[in-house]
């Protein structure tokens, strides 16, 4: 009388393993690239909120930056800054200001994905000519700039 086969022997078990570790080699990379790629996606999108703002307190004329609330929100993954500079003042001064050629810039922080945490710093750098268009470019890995940004 033979005894049937009942459950899993130690070749098959192992095989099981060997796939499910392959995939995962190959599904960590995939993974950590879609996380990179969705934060400097959401960066843009956050910093991109801050040009209606700009665009606001230039058409009230309020120039200086402490006069005017942007409306910058914090970030986990980023630090943004509005940056420009106006010609020298009557008095000498040549402080910070928003004008017609302003920059707004998001550096990726510590708790970005690794990939963006490089040195040099990457930034997003949104940046307003003087006809009120605004560009999008980005010191990230091209793989990882989302459309309308461009990588340089």
């Amino acid at each position: 009388m033979m005894n049937t086969q009942k459950g899993f022997t130690l070749i098959e078990l192992m095989i099981v393993v060997a796939i499910i570790g392959i995939l995962a080699a190959i599904a960590i990379p995939q993974y950590q690239n879609y996380i990179a790629k969705s934060q400097v996606s959401r960066a843009m999108g956050e910093t991109s909120s801050v040009k209606t703002s700009v665009e606001t307190c230039l058409n009230e004329g309020k120039t200086a930056v402490g006069t005017c609330a942007l409306g910058i929100t914090k970030s986990n993954i980023q630090a943004t800054t509005v940056a420009g500079k106006a010609p020298k003042a009557a008095d000498g001064t040549n402080d910070e200001v928003l004008s017609e050629t302003t920059a707004i810039v998001a550096t990726f922080a510590d708790s970005a994905a690794a990939t963006l945490k490089t040195s040099p710093k990457n930034t997003i750098t949104w940046t307003r000519d003087a006809n009120g268009a605004w560009t999008c470019t980005t010191k990230v890995d091209a793989k990882y700039a989302p459309a309308g940004c461009t990588a340089s």
